[in-house]
């Protein structure tokens, strides 16, 4: 069985049965990932349509280890672009609805919490819910700040206003 990265380079090289085998692979992380974002299926379907279309036409760029990426990690920053890409194309129409707050917390928070330790992970949880989004966005997901206002559905300002919040508040918790 190969791994992601494998299977991204065997995609490069136009090998259908591996970008099934990708896709099946990938697809349910990354649509749940994509609906904690935003709660329209239609966006998140086309998203994800977009996305493996993106990965089917450019794999032979995905540059993996040598750059000290990997293939979920690409897949994750090209689908976080087109829900950006998404949502803007949306907003003149009409409000898109963003995901809810959670009921129970997502593994990419609980893995978070426990790679950056009990001190961090406790000062994370105690931000207000939109600074740990903005947080979220901008750190873990390697947003910019207009990529974020996008995906949030306020002006950049704001944006950078929550940023330096959420910054301040994690140092005073940690000092």
């Amino acid at each position: 069985m190969c791994d992601e990265e494998e299977l991204v380079r065997r995609v490069a090289t136009g090998d259908r049965a591996a970008f099934e085998q990708l896709y099946r692979r990938t697809s349910p992380w990354l649509a749940v990932r994509l609906r904690r974002r935003c709660a329209d299926d239609q966006i998140v379907a086309e998203v994800l349509q977009e996305t493996y279309l993106a990965v089917w036409r450019a794999a032979g760029g995905f540059a993996g280890a040598a750059v000290n990426g990997s293939a979920v990690g690409w897949l994750w920053t090209i689908a976080a672009r087109r829900l950006v890409d998404a949502f803007r194309r949306r907003a003149k129409d009409s409000a898109v609805p963003l995901a809810t707050e959670p009921v129970a917390p997502a593994a990419e928070d609980e893995a978070l919490s426990a790679v950056v330790g009990d001190r961090v992970g406790g000062a994370l949880d105690r931000l207000a819910p939109e600074l740990r989004q903005v947080l979220q966005a901008m750190v873990v997901d390697g947003l910019t700040v207009r990529e974020t206002a996008a995906l949030l559905g306020v002006p950049e300002g704001t944006v950078k206003t929550r940023a330096r919040r959420a910054r301040l508040a994690m140092r005073e918790a940690l000092s």
